[in-house]
């Protein structure tokens, strides 16, 4: 008899948890979705890095402990999901169909496909800003945008990027003084 009286107690600890983490994991749906978007420049890639990087963390929610920075896990997730991509993606040949590159060539441009989060970065980030952040290699630009727009800690990226903290401080600054390079370039030349 004592026995069910435990296994509800546990079951609904475990539907709490279930619900916290589902919660937790939502709120961060934007912010990865924006990162996935740096980190493809593609908005249906993205879309498809953020869809596999939340397959994976529902996966493992048994492992979560309320309380954790579910957050810095999931970036990481994020992160190492797209590296994998990339890795995979190298070692794929490369097939080129000329009659469809030709095709294209007589087809005018359509224009990026716009997105409510490419309309919100474009707004809130001044136009010399966006592109000079665009221009940074990726491993800068990946620190820069974590810490700067993201704001997270250089141990978290460290985590998320699989380099040592050094190198995320390294990076973080040189990607810094990059764009501060860049823009006081641009405004040499506007003035």
């Amino acid at each position: 008899m004592r026995m069910r009286p435990v296994k509800r107690a546990a079951a609904g600890g475990r539907g709490a948890r279930a619900a916290a983490f589902e919660a937790e994991v939502l709120a961060s749906v934007d912010s990865l979705y924006r990162t996935a978007l740096r980190l493809t420049r593609v908005p249906a890639d993205a879309e498809d890095l953020v869809q596999d990087t939340l397959l994976k963390a529902f996966r493992a929610a048994d492992r979560f402990e309320p309380g954790t920075n579910s957050r810095a896990w999931l970036f990481t997730i994020l992160h190492n999901t797209a590296r994998n991509r990339a890795r995979d993606r190298a070692r794929q040949p490369v097939t080129i169909d000329s009659e469809a590159v030709e095709r294209a060539g007589d087809v005018p441009p359509s224009g990026a496909v716009e997105t409510p989060e490419s309309i919100l970065l474009r707004d809130t980030l001044a136009p010399e800003l966006q592109a000079a952040i665009d221009e940074l290699s990726d491993a800068f630009r990946q620190a820069v945008w974590l810490r700067d727009v993201e704001g997270f800690s250089y141990a978290e990226i460290a985590e998320m990027l699989n380099v040592p903290v050094g190198t995320v401080m390294s990076r973080i600054s040189r990607g810094r003084r990059m764009l501060y390079e860049r823009l006081r370039h641009l405004k040499a030349a506007h003035a």
